[in-house]
C-alpha cells in the first residue's frame, strides 16, 4: 500500500484514533505505506522520525492531565502522517490537510451550516466519544483478554494494541493505568455511554452522520464505535441501533481468520 517514498501513516494496531487517519486517506484515494508501531513507545518513535509533538497535552482523563499523559502527548500522538515533506498529527490537522493538498473527494460538506454540524461532531468524536470507547475497552481488557471479542486477536479494527496475545495482555495493563481505566471504574464508564450512543443516533437521524457521503465525523466516529464492539455486549446493543448500521458501513465485521 503506497511506497517508501510516498505518504506513510505512523499507527499503533488497533487503534481506533489510528483508523481514523487510515480511512480518511483511503476515502481521497492515497496510496500510502502504513508503518505500525509499539504500543506504549510510539509516542517516542514518532518524536524520533521528526515530529515535533503538542507543546501542551491534547487528552485529558475525567477532566485532568496527569503526568504520564502529559508526557506522551508532548513527545508526540498517532496516527502521524508524513506526505510530501510535510508531517501532520491528529486527525483533526489531517483532515484539513488531505482536504487542503488532495480536494475531492471532500471531507467536509460545502453547505456553511452543514459543514458546522459535521464539525461538531467531529469534535466531539475526537475529543470526547475516543476517550470514552478506549478507557471501556481497556476496562473490559482489564478482566482478561477472554473478556474481548476473539480475545482482541481480530475484528472491525483487527488485532488491538498488539500482535500477539502476550504483548496485547502487557499493553492493556500499561495503557489501562495511564488513562485509568480498569474494573474499579468500569461501571462509571459504562453509565454514560447510552447517552452518548443516543447523540450518535440523533446526528445520524439528521444526515450529520452516515449520509449519502462519508464525512470526517463518520470516520471520527465509527472507529469508535468498532472499538467498542469488542466488548460482546455493546455490540449487540450497537447493533439494534441506527449507530449499527453505521459502523457496519464503514467498518463491517470481518469474518473468523484461519491459520494459512
Amino acid at each position: 500500500m503506497g511506497t517508501a517514498d510516498g505518504p506513510t501513516l505512523y499507527v499503533i494496531p488497533g487503534s481506533h484514533a489510528c483508523r481514523t487517519g487510515m480511512l480518511m486517506l483511503e476515502h481521497k484515494n492515497i496510496a500510502y505505506r502504513r508503518v505500525d508501531l509499539i504500543t506504549g513507545t510510539h509516542s517516542f518513535s514518532v518524536r524520533i522520525r521528526g515530529f515535533a509533538g503538542n507543546r501542551t497535552p491534547i487528552r485529558s482523563v475525567d477532566g485532568h492531565v496527569h503526568r504520564q499523559l502529559a508526557m506522551m502527548d508532548r513527545a508526540g500522538t498517532v496516527p502521524a502522517l508524513r506526505f510530501a515533506g510535510e508531517r501532520v498529527q491528529t486527525n483533526h490537522q489531517i483532515a484539513r490537510f488531505l482536504d487542503r493538498v488532495r480536494p475531492e473527494p471532500p471531507l467536509f460538506p460545502s453547505d456553511r451550516e452543514h459543514r458546522q454540524a459535521v464539525e461538531e461532531a467531529e469534535r466531539w468524536g475526537d475529543e470526547v466519544f475516543q476517550m470514552a470507547a478506549r478507557r471501556i475497552a481497556l476496562a473490559t481488557a482489564s478482566h482478561g483478554l477472554d473478556a474481548l471479542h476473539r480475545r482482541g486477536n481480530d475484528g472491525r479494527l483487527g488485532p488491538l494494541l498488539a500482535p500477539n496475545e502476550p504483548m496485547r495482555a502487557l499493553a492493556a495493563r500499561m495503557a489501562g493505568f495511564t488513562f485509568r481505566a480498569g474494573s474499579g471504574n468500569e461501571r462509571e464508564l459504562l453509565s454514560v455511554l447510552p447517552p452518548m450512543l443516543d447523540r450518535i443516533d440523533t446526528w445520524i437521524g439528521a444526515g450529520v452522520l452516515d449520509g449519502q457521503a462519508l464525512n470526517a465525523a463518520d470516520f471520527m466516529i465509527a472507529p469508535c464505535l468498532a472499538l467498542l464492539t469488542y466488548r460482546p455486549v455493546l455490540s449487540s446493543e450497537i447493533q439494534a441501533r441506527p449507530a449499527g448500521a453505521l459502523v457496519d458501513r464503514v467498518l463491517p465485521e470481518p469474518g473468523p481468520s484461519h491459520p494459512a
